[in-house]
């Protein structure tokens, strides 16, 4: 049990890589504002109900989540921003996808691929990766004894880790409103609930070269576009 999460590597260094606060409320109201294109109200869009709890988590302003909900829902006068996944491998063959949202997808696919070519690696065609994930939800909850774990399971989750800070949840991606509700009413406090891409399976690095994979994931991370950064690199 090493405390750390078996599916979110990457997220926990992206608190790092983003303390810029104004670049991360950057890209938390950019996926704000994609998710609002399928609506507004958050009771029906789960997408952005998803969205706005990152944001809150991040104490980002109330007023900055409104702004980026109208400009998502045509009333902001928002331009137009793109989701798209991209796929490649890094230093020793580890897999990366990358998930970011674009108003330009030929600058950001340009510079991508700049930094996977500098760190050795290179990106890959669409599905070149993808079939090394699974389409996961992630819930993370407060507390960490076995009792809590226990009744977790018994509440019919695929997985429990225990992470710093509480327990790190998996579930079946389409089964994720669903899970995180049963969880809450069974008494637990969730602090995010989140998609994400899970590796099948981690891909050992060698100590002499993980300082190097880190220092690459990082700055795909730190890019301006990049909303998340999945690997199957066991760092």
């Amino acid at each position: 049990m090493s405390g750390h999460s078996k599916w979110a590597t990457i997220k926990h260094q992206k608190g790092v890589a983003d303390a810029r606060r104004g670049q991360l409320f950057t890209k938390l109201a950019r996926a704000i504002t994609v998710a609002a294109k399928d609506g507004e109200d958050s009771d029906s869009n789960f997408k952005l109900r998803l969205a706005m709890d990152k944001a809150r988590e991040a104490n980002m302003p109330k007023e900055n989540i409104k702004r980026a909900i109208e400009k998502g829902s045509g009333s902001g006068g928002g331009g137009e921003l793109t989701e798209v996944i991209y796929e490649g491998y890094g230093q020793e063959k580890v897999a990366v996808m990358v998930e970011v949202v674009t108003d330009n997808k030929n600058r950001t696919v340009s510079e991508l691929k700049k930094i996977f070519e500098m760190s050795g690696g290179n990106l890959g065609e669409p599905g070149s990766v993808a079939f090394q994930f699974k389409r996961k939800g992630r819930i993370e909850v407060e507390g960490g004894g076995e009792a809590e774990m226990l009744k977790l399971i018994d509440l019919g989750v695929e997985e429990v880790e225990p992470v710093e800070g509480g327990l790190e949840v998996a579930v079946e991606a389409e089964k994720l409103t669903e899970s995180k509700g049963r969880i809450e009413a069974a008494g637990f406090k969730v602090k995010l609930a989140e998609l994400i891409y899970a590796p099948l399976s981690l891909l050992p690095v060698e100590d002499k070269v993980k300082e190097r994979v880190k220092g690459f994931l990082a700055k795909l991370v730190d890019h301006d576009d990049v909303q998340n950064v999945y690997t199957n690199a066991d760092l």
